[in-house]
């Protein structure tokens, strides 16, 4: 049940989605994946939401490198593993909230244990061969995966919701080329909150999702766009029929 201080902290969102929406962020757990840039502002609107309990796996540590981006690392955390990092933060910020972090390099062979029975996972990850691994977890599994993508000025979002949606495999079939990605502070900021939001909405049952459309955020020009995706019948990992992706852009 909601305490009397809960109903206090959460009262201007309970205006929104009621004492049982409310009761369903408090039962809920969400399992993120990265405790970097994006990871960091997830975090934190999902912890000041009232998620019941966070855990958030990453295998680094803090950097001074990280520091203009990745806002609940601190100088003094530079050395520090990032997911006991954040978790500090995290617990600071809603005592109410359940943090488990996990120092590990999400794979193939420890994937399924660490997302365990979560209610939703969010990719808040720098590298698209562990984001396919958490993609093919969240089909095997049937836990909605919340996808963001970050470089530079530019970010991108979407819903994955196993046989419902098209997966990660079929929006992009190959992986683009790993390199150290330019990126500015707020444009991880920007695409954490709406993966935040993501979540949240998809717990109380409430507004659209980014189901089958893929938000496009371009920075430079302060304009937001998002394409229409859908399920390649013929895609390796969700389907065994033969297709492919269609992507219509969506003005």
């Amino acid at each position: 049940m909601i305490s009397r201080r809960e109903l206090e902290r959460y009262q201007r969102q309970i205006l929104l989605f009621l004492e049982e929406g409310q009761e369903r962020l408090k039962q809920s757990e969400i399992f993120i994946a990265g405790a970097g840039g994006l990871g960091c502002p997830v975090a934190i609107y999902l912890a000041v939401a009232g998620i019941g309990k966070i855990t958030i796996v990453d295998r680094d540590i803090v950097e001074q490198s990280n520091l203009n981006r990745q806002i609940l690392h601190y100088d003094r955390d530079i050395g520090r593993e990032k997911s006991s990092s954040i978790a500090e933060k995290l617990t600071e910020i809603n005592p109410d909230t359940e943090v488990n972090a996990i120092t590990a390099a999400i794979g193939e062979k420890n994937v399924s244990k660490l997302v365990g029975n979560a209610d939703g996972i969010v990719d808040a990850l720098d590298n698209f061969p562990a984001r396919y691994i958490l993609n093919r977890a969240a089909l095997e599994k049937k836990i909605p995966l919340f996808h963001g993508a970050i470089q530079g000025f530019f970010g991108q979002a979407t819903t994955i919701i196993p046989d419902k949606t098209p997966c990660l495999a079929c929006i992009f079939p190959k992986a683009p080329p790993e390199e150290v990605s330019p990126v500015v502070g707020t444009t991880p900021g920007v695409i954490g909150a709406i993966q935040a939001t993501e979540v949240i909405k998809y717990l109380v049952k409430d507004g659209d999702l980014l189901a089958n459309r893929l938000f496009i955020w371009d920075g430079k020009a302060s304009r937001a766009e998002e394409m229409a995706v859908e399920r390649n019948p013929a895609c390796p990992v969700c389907s065994t029929s033969k297709n492919t992706t269609m992507h219509k852009r969506v003005r």
